[in-house]
């Protein structure tokens, strides 16, 4: 069976449904792929890799893992600390805006928690996923440590996969960002990023410009989203650009990315080309986005993707 770890944060997300009342449940931006990718591809083992606490959501948010189907023998539990936590609206658009409160968050700690008996299970996996939100939520003294864990999983031949999803607020400043990015880039076999992810950090302006800024760094196969328009990918030097059909009724955006991510990197480990990978993943955003909330119901998005 393949298997991908899933580094990162997943928060318990509260959104408005009217003035008075806030709807409960679980995102993150590594979780949501985990999640889509397993619902799409039940061979795959799709783990996820973070810290929780000891209190009542912690163990409610380890129950919706094991619901999802999600490995869960490298969900921490850290004794003082508790999930981070988000507040979502969504405007006419679909276009949200968040409040955070997560400087508490267990998550913050995983690092922590890494042995060498975490470290031989992580290389025991065909990929290893985070983002720019995994790195910027690990504790800056414990960077050293994750970096190292890197040299350890690609010398042991796992495919390392980066997502730059930039978070301003999430970092002391664009120095330290571009610093650690560079260091992510360098280790990558996969990157998926968005434009407007490297906007502010490098400023490119189209697809075409992230591609020159990343062709410095050699990496294998390179997927950039911008939006509803187009996928260009780069992979073992062949380089196609996907159309991507519009979504007219969007609803909420929240994990169009995640959920492509997913879906796109379970069907890169289960052998489909590049176009079907970008298809699949891209039919899964649009699924996503015309719900509420970053995981949309399973009934509703099993029945959307039945038929790709």
């Amino acid at each position: 069976m393949k298997k991908i770890f899933f580094l990162g944060e997943c928060m318990l997300e509260l959104r408005a449904i009217d003035g008075t009342t806030l709807n409960q449940a679980f995102a993150g931006d590594v979780y949501n792929s985990a999640v889509y990718l397993k619902r799409c591809f039940n061979s795959i083992n799709s783990v996820i890799v973070t810290a929780l606490g000891t209190d009542a959501i912690s163990q409610k948010m380890r129950h919706c893992f094991v619901e999802e189907q999600l490995g869960t023998q490298l969900v921490f539990a850290h004794a003082e600390k508790v999930p981070g936590v988000y507040y979502i609206e969504t405007d006419e658009h679909g276009e949200r805006s968040f409040t955070y409160w997560r400087n508490d968050s267990a998550a913050r700690k995983v690092i922590d928690f890494y042995n060498p008996t975490v470290i031989d299970e992580l290389a025991s996996g065909d990929m290893f996923f985070f983002s720019g939100i995994s790195l910027a939520v690990i504790e800056p003294n414990a960077r050293a440590a994750f970096w190292q864990s890197i040299d350890t999983l690609k010398a042991a031949g796992v495919k390392i996969v980066f997502d730059p999803n930039y978070r301003a607020r999430l970092w002391q400043s664009i120095e330290e960002t571009k610093q650690q990015y560079a260091l992510a880039f360098q280790s990558a076999d996969i990157t998926l990023p968005g434009v407007e992810d490297l906007q502010v950090l490098y400023a490119v302006e189209s697809v075409e410009d992230v591609l020159a800024h990343l062709s410095n760094y050699g990496i294998n196969e390179i997927v950039i989203k911008n939006g509803p328009e187009s996928v260009l990918t780069l992979a073992d030097g062949q380089l196609d650009r996907h159309t991507i059909t519009p979504v007219e009724n969007v609803v909420d955006t929240t994990s169009a990315g995640d959920a492509f991510n997913g879906v796109y990197l379970g069907a890169r480990l289960s052998a489909l080309p590049v176009s079907e990978a970008v298809n699949k993943a891209a039919k899964a955003a649009a699924v996503v986005i015309q719900q509420p909330g970053a995981i949309t119901a399973k009934t509703i998005f099993n029945r959307a993707m039945a038929d790709t």
